[in-house]
Order: structure tokens, then sequence, then C-alpha cells
């Protein structure tokens, strides 16, 4: 069990990079993939009626991903993995951006479907980009934050408890950061209310569905990497890539 007061940069990981990477691509992915499309579903048991993003349905898991990273690898690996995403999400935002405000040409004849379709997915205003930057950033690593002490309060007991207890607190500032800048002034008050409501309700539970996935894959690492780090000396700014 490591529990110095930062990772060992000489410590070689097998699987740090593939999560890393995992991470990245459900982010992108949730992002400009799945946030296109409003999909409406009726529950039969309980005989609701859910209308929500697709994104949202894959989201949840990157932040299952940042459960696993700080969990085995520490705060300072999972902060820079934040970073990485964060740069990845900027880079497709400006791509999307750069991609449909350049001119078709007209000799193309796929041009004509091909340019409103990527108007509708990929054509997010400037706000929903910002917001969705925004939470992402300060979501994660609130997160890691929490998931990271909560790990030295319990002696690293009761894992469920974090990675809960982190999402709930993570998903709630992404909510309560994305909704209202990007959509304050067009919805009604009461409409934002319940769009962060549901969404922080919706990605907490699927937390709660994927704790026997979390279990299996930090019981995995673990074992595999020789490593269960303790933050106990960490410094917490989120401004520093050092390890």
């Amino acid at each position: 069990m490591n529990t110095a007061a930062a990772p060992d940069p000489a410590q070689q990981y097998r699987y740090y990079d593939l999560i890393l990477a995992g991470f990245v691509a459900v982010l992108l992915c949730s992002n400009f993939i799945g946030v296109g499309k409003v999909v409406m579903l009726t529950v039969p048991v309980i005989g609701g009626i859910f209308v929500f993003s697709v994104g949202n349905l894959f989201f949840p898991i990157s932040y299952i991903f940042g459960d696993v990273l700080t969990e085995v690898y520490g705060y300072a690996r999972a902060r820079r993995v934040i970073w990485a995403g964060f740069a990845v999400l900027i880079f497709a935002s400006v791509m999307a951006w750069v991609v449909i405000a350049l001119p078709p040409t007209p000799t193309e004849p796929n041009n004509a479907r091909l340019q409103p379709a990527l108007e509708i997915v990929f054509g997010n205003t400037w706000r929903i980009v910002a917001a969705s930057i925004a939470a992402f950033w300060l979501g994660d690593f609130v997160n890691a934050y929490v998931l990271a002490r909560m790990k030295v309060w319990t002696r690293g007991r009761w894992l469920w408890t974090r990675t809960i207890g982190s999402t709930i607190f993570g998903q709630a500032v992404d909510s309560m950061i994305f909704y209202p800048l990007a959509f304050a002034g067009i919805w009604a008050g009461e409409t934002l209310f319940q769009a962060s409501a549901f969404n922080w309700f919706f990605k907490v539970m699927v937390e709660v569905i994927m704790t026997p996935v979390t279990y299996a894959i930090v019981g995995f690492l673990k074992r595999h990497e020789h490593e269960d780090f303790y933050d106990t000396n960490t410094n917490f700014t989120p401004f520093s890539l050092e390890d």
C-alpha cells in the first residue's frame, strides 16, 4: 500500500495509460455523439416517461473512470487525466467549429446533405460548449477531491461510500454549472431546476448500478499494479500537472 505524499515518478504502471485513454474516449463520445439525440423511454415497472439526451447515459462512465484513477493511482495522476480530457474537449470544440464554418464546395453532391447534418449534430452554441467544458472540469475535480479525502477518512474501507459519495458531489456541481450557464434566459427557472435535478439523479443512479463493476476493476488494478494510493499529504490544487 502506497501512502507517500505524492506518487513515485519512477513507478511504472501497466494499465494507467489504458484507463486514461478510456476516460478521454468516453468523455469525447458522450459530449459529441450522444448529446445530439434526445430519447424518450417508458419504464414498465415505474410507469414513468423519461426524456433525456443519450449522452447522459454514457457520460457517468467517465466518472467511474475518474473514481478508479483516484482510488488506485491517487489524486495527482487523476488530475493529469482530467486536464487531458479538458484539452481534448477544447480541441474537439474548435475542430467542430472549423469544420462547420468552412464553406462546402458546391461540386460535391453529398455536401448538400452533409453540411446541415453536421450543423445539427456538432453545431452547438458557444454557451453550451463553454458550459459543458466548465461543468466537466469543475465536476471532475470535485469528484476526485472528495473521493481522495474520503479514502483517507475511511482508511480505505467501504469503497462504495466514496465512489457514490464523490459522484453525488461531483455530478451536483456538474449539473448546477451546466444548465444555468447553457440555458438561463432560454428555459424557465422551473425547467432548469427539473432538468438539473433529473440529470443529477440519473447519473448518480448509473454510478450506483455500476458499483459491482467498479469494485471488480479497482480490485484487478490494485492486484496487478501493486498500487493502492492514499492522498495523505497531497497538494490538491487543480492547477498542476506534477505527479
